[in-house]
C-alpha cells in the first residue's frame, strides 16, 4: 500500500477541515516581470511601489445564503455566492481565484475572477465556473494585489446545509458478524522491516497496545506471491492470540492471477482478505468482476473480504467501487482515511467518507495512519471518533513506521467525545454528474424503472426516471438524487451489471 499513491490521488480533496480556514495567508501573487543580474538598483528601482497593497485587505468570506451551503463558511460552489467583509473593499473590485487546485495566483497565468457587487447582506460575489479551491485574494490594478485569504473551497457540485438526522435511516451497512476485521489492526508491509522481524517481539507489541488483528501484505501483482506471508507464520501468530488477515496489492491488468494469489493466502490460513486497489484499477469495471468472480469461485461466497481504497468516491469517478462493494464482492470497507496525507483534519476526513460511502451499504472500518508525524492528539481521535460513529473496528498503517508515541496511543482508553454529531448525509447527485455513485444509484433505480440504463452518467433520461421514482415515493419530484430518495432506493435490489468495458461512460 503506497501511502505516496494515495497522497497524489487526494491532494485535490474537495472538502476543507471543519474548523474555519485561517484568514490572511502568506500566498502571495507572482507579479514580477523576472529576475534582475547583477549591478547595482537604479533610482527608478528604488523609488517602485509594491505590488502588494496592504490598505485593501480581506478579513473573512462566507457562503450564502445558508440553503446553498455546506455549514462550513469557506465551502461553496461555482456559481455559488460569497459575502466578504474587510479594509477598504468596495463594488467593481475583482477577486481572483486559483485556476488549479491550490495553485498560486499569477499574472503570468489568467486567473478566474468575480466582481464584486452590493447586496443587502454586504459586498458579494459569484464564484467563476473555472474558480479552483485555494487562495482568493482582490486584484487592483497597474499590477496591484492584496495579501491571500483562504483557503476557499470549491466543488464543482451544489451544496446543502447538513441534514438533521433521519431516525428512520438505515445505518451505515449490516451489522459486523465477529470477523477480524473488528477490534484494533496493524497492517504490516515487510514483517522483516517490523521489530527486525521477530514474532516474540511483534506479539508482545501487539498486546501491549490492543491490537488484536495484524494486516500483513501477502502479494503484489498477479505473480508475485509474498513468501513472508506463510502458514508457519499464520499457525505461530494464532498459537499467540492473535488473527491474520492478508492483503494484496492489486493492479487490474490480470485480474485471474491476482484472484490466484488471493486464495493462495487464504490457503494459508489467513482469517480475512483485504483488497488494496488503488489508482491502477481505476477505468477497470470489467477486471474487477473477472477479479471478484474468481477470488469468489476459490474462496467461497461467506469468507471474509475487505476494500482497502481512496476514502473519497467523488474524486476516483472511474474507480469500480460498485463492483468491489457490490452483491458478490467484499462485506467489509476499510477506506484509507489518511487525514494528514490528505491534508484535513480528522472531523472532516470521517464526515466525508462516510457521505461518501454510506450508500455501498457496508460495514465502515477506518483505516488511519501512524505514519508521517502524526500527533498523539490527532491519532487518539481517529481512534475516539470511531466510536462515535459506531464503527465495529479500526486499523492502522504502518507497523514499520510507528514510534513509541503511537503504540502508547494506540494503548490509550477510549470514550465517546462529546463535541462530535456523527455525519449522516448523503451524496447528492444530479444532472450531468458523473461517476460511480450515480452507476450505483442507476442499478438500484434499474430496479424499480427497467429502461433506466447503467451508464455512470446522470442523463436527462436518468432524470426523468429519478421524477419518476421520487413521485411513486412521496418524495417531491426534483431529479436530485438526496437522502430521502437514497433511503428509497437503497431498499430495492440493485440490477447485475455484467461489466465488458470501462465503467461509467464519457
Amino acid at each position: 500500500m503506497a501511502a505516496l499513491t494515495l497522497l497524489a490521488c487526494l491532494l485535490a480533496a474537495r472538502a476543507v477541515p471543519a474548523n474555519a480556514a485561517n484568514a490572511g495567508g502568506t500566498q502571495a501573487a507572482d507579479t514580477t516581470s523576472g529576475s534582475h543580474s547583477g549591478g547595482s538598483s537604479s533610482k527608478s528601482s528604488a523609488k517602485a511601489v509594491s505590488p502588494h497593497v496592504m490598505s485593501v485587505r480581506i478579513t473573512s468570506v462566507s457562503c450564502v445564503p445558508a440553503v446553498r451551503c455546506s455549514g462550513n463558511p469557506h465551502q461553496v460552489s461555482t456559481h455559488g455566492t460569497l459575502l466578504l467583509s474587510g479594509v477598504g473593499l468596495k463594488s467593481g473590485m475583482v477577486v481572483a481565484f486559483p485556476h488549479s487546485t491550490n495553485a498560486r495566483i499569477s499574472r503570468f497565468q489568467s486567473a478566474p475572477v468575480g466582481h464584486l457587487r452590493t447586496s443587502p447582506a454586504g459586498l458579494v460575489l459569484t464564484v467563476p465556473d473555472a474558480a479552483h479551491s485555494g487562495h482568493i485574494m482582490v486584484l487592483l490594478g497597474g499590477g496591484r494585489y492584496t495579501s491571500s485569504y483562504g483557503p476557499i473551497s470549491v466543488y464543482k457540485h451544489a451544496l446543502h446545509p447538513p441534514p438533521a438526522p433521519i431516525v428512520s435511516a438505515p445505518t451505515t451497512a449490516v451489522a459486523a458478524s465477529g470477523t477480524a476485521f473488528e477490534g484494533q489492526g496493524m497492517w504490516i508491509w515487510y514483517v522483516s522491516k517490523s521489530d527486525s522481524g521477530s514474532v516474540a517481539s511483534i506479539v508482545a507489541q501487539a498486546h501491549a497496545a490492543g491490537v488484536t488483528t495484524l494486516f500483513i501484505k501477502s502479494s503484489d501483482g498477479p505473480s508475485n506471491y509474498w513468501s513472508q506471508f506463510s502458514a508457519q507464520l499464520v499457525a505461530e501468530l494464532h498459537a499467540n492470540g492473535l488473527k491474520v488477515c492478508a492483503w494484496q496489492f492489486v493492479y487490474g491488468s490480470e485480474p485471474a492471477g491476482e484472484a490466484n494469489l488471493g486464495a493462495e493466502a487464504v490457503a494459508n490460513g489467513a482469517d480475512c482478505l483485504a483488497i488494496d486497489a488503488e489508482g491502477e484499477y481505476e477505468g477497470r469495471y470489467a477486471a474487477a468482476q473477472t477479479y471478484i468472480d474468481d477470488l469468489r469461485a476459490k474462496i467461497g461466497p461467506s469468507y471474509p473480504l475487505g476494500l482497502a481504497s481512496f476514502p473519497y468516491v467523488y474524486d476516483h469517478p472511474s474507480f469500480p467501487y460498485s463492483v468491489f462493494l457490490g452483491p458478490g464482492g467484499a462485506q467489509y470497507n476499510a477506506p484509507q482515511m489518511y487525514w494528514k496525507d490528505i491534508g484535513q483534519s480528522v472531523d472532516t476526513v470521517y464526515a466525508n467518507t462516510y457521505i461518501a460511502n454510506r450508500v455501498y451499504g457496508r460495514p465502515i472500518f477506518p483505516l488511519g495512519q501512524t505514519y508521517g508525524g502524526v500527533s498523539s492528539a490527532e491519532l487518539l481521535r481517529f481512534r475516539e471518533e470511531a466510536v462515535d460513529y459506531g464503527a465495529p473496528g479500526t486499523s492502522f498503517w504502518d507497523w514499520q513506521e510507528s514510534g513509541n508515541v503511537d503504540w502508547t496511543t494506540l494503548a490509550t482508553p477510549l470514550a465517546p467525545l462529546a463535541s462530535v454529531t456523527p455525519n449522516t448525509g448523503y451524496p447528492e447527485l444530479k444532472s450531468a454528474n458523473k461517476d460511480d455513485e450515480v452507476l450505483w444509484m442507476q442499478e438500484h433505480l434499474a430496479a424499480a424503472i427497467p429502461t433506466q440504463e447503467t451508464s455512470g452518467v446522470f442523463s436527462a433520461a436518468t432524470v426523468t426516471n429519478v421524477e419518476a421514482f421520487q413521485t411513486a415515493h412521496a418524495i417531491a419530484p426534483t431529479g436530485v438524487v438526496e437522502a430521502a430518495t437514497w433511503t428509497a432506493l437503497l431498499a430495492l435490489t440493485p440490477v447485475a451489471v455484467d461489466w465488458t468495458g470501462t465503467g461509467p461512460k464519457d
